[in-house]
């Protein structure tokens, strides 16, 4: 049977069949330690959970306006000035199904057939692919230390044709945990609005940084796409909510696209999220930043004896990109390898990155302490047999 030529262009996500494996080894009695889906440990906070209870008790369970509850859109702009001193006007947040919905909304505004579109590699590999089914040719630019892991204005600079239309950032990064700083981040801004482009930045990450001050481009420029999540910094990945931040042009037509590919985000998750916001649940969140950031502090440290410690750390996300190329240069044979041999899930580096995937890997580190330094001792039995 004949498909649209348009699945062609999409690669399968490597971990989810990894993650099905290790499932199955777990039900057979193995103690399975995962660090290779970008979910932490923690529930879904309770006041959350108690707000879409009530709203579900209330019968809150039909259609909201296709670009989300007005009280949470004024939630959201509300959450812009509070911490990150943008002034953003409600009417220009849509509230979607998760990231993905606000990245399927940008990528059909945006990109079409003949459009380039810039972005780094490694990056997020449903980046490229909704920016694929769109019809656009991407450029994954290769990236490194160099430039802190991160497109920066150079790279756009030396990348950008006559075709680009749109650059895409994502900081903090999946899958390296790096982030651009205010400064960089505005040139790179200036330097898009210079070629006529426009920006489009992944915030998703944007509540879970350690060395550096959480940072918005809408503090920047009004004109950026802003593409958000509730899965990540606020606990609710399987509620499913995300948000798209847009120029005050690009509202109508991205709200005519969001009538007609799905009408709404779920309305109960929506009155949940509203909680998200209150004083209440951010001390619980800011608290899971901090353990976060000792999970991070620890698994480096007991990295660093075996010679896999990144040169530079990550500044936020939950995940560490790792080298392993003095082990292997086959990065999804060495974690189905360490799966069979000592029962520990990390992401193989080729779900990310076009470019040397094949010699990195990803761990994230979304389990306690103590599971996080036996997955490095099994980790470190494993390569003492290589």
């Amino acid at each position: 049977m004949a498909w649209s030529p348009r699945i062609d262009r999409v690669a399968p996500f490597r971990v989810m069949s990894l993650l099905e494996t290790a499932q199955a080894r777990e039900a057979a009695g193995h103690d399975v330690i995962h660090l290779e889906v970008g979910e932490p440990d923690f529930p879904t906070p309770a006041l959350v959970v108690a707000a879409g209870q009530a709203a579900l008790a209330r019968g809150h369970t039909r259609y909201s306006p296709a670009a989300g509850l007005p009280a949470l859109r004024e939630a959201i702009a509300g959450h812009y000035a509070e911490h990150f001193g943008a002034e953003v006007d409600p009417r220009r947040i849509l509230v979607t199904p998760g990231a993905s919905g606000a990245l399927l909304l940008a990528s059909q505004l945006l990109a079409g057939p003949g459009d380039r579109v810039l972005m780094a590699d490694p990056n997020y590999p449903c980046n490229r692919h909704f920016m694929a089914l769109a019809g656009a040719e991407v450029d994954a630019v290769p990236v490194g230390p160099a430039s802190g892991w991160q497109l920066d204005a150079g790279l756009v600079e030396a990348h950008w044709r006559d075709t680009t239309r749109l650059a895409m950032l994502a900081t903090p990064s999946n899958p390296t945990g790096h982030m651009l700083d205010r400064a960089r981040l505005a040139t790179v801004a200036g330097s898009v609005a210079a070629r006529g482009g426009h920006l489009l930045v992944d915030e998703i990450y944007q509540g879970l940084c350690y060395d550096l001050e959480p940072l918005s481009v809408a503090s920047i420029t009004p004109d950026a796409f802003v593409v958000n999540s509730f899965s990540k910094y606020f606990g609710m990945t399987g509620w499913r909510l995300g948000w798209l931040l847009a120029p005050e042009a690009a509202v109508e037509p991205l709200t005519r696209l969001a009538q007609n590919v799905f009408l709404a985000a779920s309305t109960p998750a929506q009155h949940a999220a509203l909680a998200a916001f209150t004083p209440e649940c951010r001390e619980i969140l800011e608290a899971r930043r901090s353990e976060l950031a000792r999970r991070r502090d620890a698994l480096l440290a007991a990295l660093a004896p075996l010679g896999l410690a990144p040169s530079l750390p990550p500044q936020g996300a939950f995940y560490l990109w790792l080298d392993i190329s003095r082990y292997s240069d086959d990065s999804e044979a060495f974690c189905r390898r360490l799966l069979e041999e000592e029962a520990v899930a990390i992401t193989p580096g080729i779900d990310f990155a076009l470019v040397g995937g094949e010699r990195h890997v990803r761990i994230a580190f979304t389990t306690g302490v103590e599971r996080l330094e036996e997955a490095v001792s099994r980790l470190e039995r494993f390569l003492a047999r290589r």
